[in-house]
């Protein structure tokens, strides 16, 4: 199944969101959802139905490569 960058999160099929464990509860959180053919698609928790980003695998293998690794930690403060 293909999906597109920027279809509406809710119109995904067979989609299940999920968010971190960290996440605190107050509606700011990123969530995620595997698709068929091993990519993934990202959602802004507090927007739903708003657009989603797609990802490949190899594109979400990156990503958690380099947060594993603490590139990204400056984005936090």
């Amino acid at each position: 199944m293909h999906v597109d960058n920027g279809v509406a999160a809710s119109g995904i099929p067979g989609a299940v969101w999920t968010k971190s464990s960290a996440s605190t509860g107050n509606g700011n959180c990123v969530e995620v959802a595997a698709l068929a053919g091993g990519g993934a698609a990202v959602r802004n928790s507090r927007f739903p139905d708003g657009p989603a980003l797609v990802f490949t695998a190899a594109e979400i293998a990156a990503f958690l490569d380099g947060a594993k690794r603490a590139e990204f930690d400056h984005l936090t403060g």
